[in-house]
């Protein structure tokens, strides 16, 4: 009953803030940059421009419900370029990689197929991404890239590959892989934080099990693929005290954190409270859970009748619809969802100044709301 009585109070607190959210949404804050880096999730249309082939992202039905296809993995608008809106970005973000793009506001440096510890000749690991960036800096000056925002979300291909490549790969060999895939990732922010950058936001990675690709290409059915979730659970344990021990070694240093694992997890459990009919099948593709061949020319590939009823438009990414509310929970959701603070909070907090609060496990909090917890012999946990 307590445990219900809070769910309730959160529902009321949180209901005025997304009411509002439309109208606050861009105002009262800096006219500050948004930069971007990590894989396909973010890309704004770099990847065209790392190789000479045809793309499928290019072209329709991708970009869909704005029949404007513009190299991006949905099939309208993706997160950063409703984050820009709600920052007062006259314009979606711009794909760094594009010759004469306006760049003012800050620009997207993702790639589609970038990994963080090795990508294909035709991508970019978040390393170059971030060199990238560094060739360019001119373009901003120092304060101005201190004030701005750094997002990141990358890491689903390094899982996805080492799971198919290691398909019987021992307890140890995954905790080490785990443990190079962060350390590595660590790195790359210390990189940006060198260059500058001061106020990072970090995404978790979603249920990769739970990807209409996994399902389709390790034949789980209506199940999620559990060793790939396992995966993401042990990397995401990770980023908040790594991203804690940062912030109180680096007094400058600002970020937060966005669960995308359960925010994916919750849609896919329960589809309907958020207005998705189907969740598990991509809504462009073919194959079991059409999780394969959306735009390539040489497939016939399903497409449903109406994409914002599916939580995914492809194998492994999101319809405008989701995005849209993905960028919401971001730019202006309680810590249930992002913490220690939303990004709108980030960007009005005072640059040089230490943070006050820090990333906290929602497992122990969880934990603190229960009057007795029992642990039987097999290690088990009841809440009582």
């Amino acid at each position: 009953m307590e445990c219900s009585l809070v769910s309730v109070l959160r529902i009321l607190l949180v209901y005025p803030l997304f009411h509002n959210l439309v109208t606050i949404s861009g105002q009262h804050i800096p006219a500050v940059g948004l930069f971007t880096f990590g894989d396909s999730s973010f890309d704004a249309g770099n990847k065209k421009f790392l190789t000479s082939a045809s793309l499928p992202q290019n072209f329709w039905p991708y970009g869909k419900s704005r029949d404007d296809p513009k190299g991006k993995f949905s099939d309208g608008k993706i997160v950063p370029d409703f984050i820009a809106k709600f920052m007062g970005i006259p314009h979606d973000l711009p794909p760094a990689l594009k010759p004469g793009a306006d760049v003012s506001r800050g620009a997207s440096f993702a790639v589609g197929s970038a990994s963080i510890l090795g990508s294909p000749k035709d991508s970019l690991t978040l390393n170059q991404q971030v060199r990238k960036f560094n060739q360019m800096i001119s373009n901003w000056k120092v304060d101005y890239i201190q004030k701005s925002v750094f997002m990141i979300s990358i890491g689903m291909e390094d899982y996805y590959n080492f799971t198919k490549n290691n398909p019987n790969a021992e307890v140890s060999a995954q905790q080490a892989f785990v443990t190079s895939v962060t350390n590595r990732l660590k790195s790359d922010i210390n990189l940006l934080y060198s260059s500058g950058a001061s106020k990072f936001v970090v995404q978790l990675l979603a249920p990769l099990g739970c990807l209409p690709i996994a399902r389709q290409e390790f034949k789980t059915g209506n199940d999620c693929y559990e060793k790939l979730n396992d995966l993401a659970k042990q990397h995401n344990a990770k980023i908040g005290p790594m991203l804690n021990e940062m912030a109180v070694t680096k007094p400058d240093f600002q970020f937060t954190v966005f669960d995308f694992y359960n925010v994916i997890l919750r849609r896919t459990q329960r589809n309907m409270n958020y207005r998705f009919s189907v969740t598990n099948i991509s809504c462009c593709g073919v194959g079991s859970h059409n999780a394969y061949g959306c735009g390539l020319p040489n497939v016939h590939s399903k497409l449903c009748e109406y994409q914002r009823s599916y939580l995914y438009f492809d194998a492994r990414h999101n319809t405008e619809k989701a995005q849209e509310a993905f960028a919401h929970l971001i730019f202006g959701a309680d810590p249930n969802v992002i913490q220690p603070m939303n990004v709108r909070e980030l960007i009005v907090y005072p640059v040089n100044e230490p943070m006050r609060e820090f990333w906290e496990d929602p497992m122990e909090e969880k934990l603190s709301l229960v009057h007795d917890v029992e642990v039987d012999p097999s290690g088990s946990i009841y809440l009582v």
